[in-house]
């Protein structure tokens, strides 16, 4: 059966000072999730184990984003992340810069569309 994305949510994170690619891409992680509520799955009979996340991040230097570490922020469901070149370094006067990641976080179910009732 296809899983349906159920759940979309965007955050941003930023490493002010340390300029830590995996600092930062945990808290627009971390972000994204604090929009996020999963009551329905408790209202839809779906176990939330069951459901696929797939998390992409954006940031400057993605070889430096340590992935484990971003996925060690989602507490349900089979994982899956992806770092790409995004996000932002915004310079700081004087000298040094802060480091911003993106981060959207995708839920995945299957398809229960012949389960739940039309209307």
């Amino acid at each position: 059966m296809a899983k349906k994305r159920l759940i979309l949510e965007m955050g941003q994170g930023i490493s002010l000072h340390a300029q830590d690619a995996t600092q930062a891409a945990v808290r627009a992680v971390e972000d994204a999730l604090r929009h996020s509520s999963l009551a329905l799955f408790g209202t839809c009979g779906v176990a939330a184990k069951d459901m696929a996340v797939r998390v992409t991040v954006g940031v400057p230097r993605p070889g430096e984003v340590d992935a484990a570490r971003v996925a060690a922020v989602l507490p349900l469901g089979t994982l899956e992340v992806c770092v790409l070149g995004g996000g932002l370094q915004a310079a700081e006067p004087g000298g040094g810069a802060h480091l911003i990641a993106t981060a959207a976080v995708e839920a995945f179910v299957e398809d229960q569309s012949g389960k739940w009732r039309k209307g």
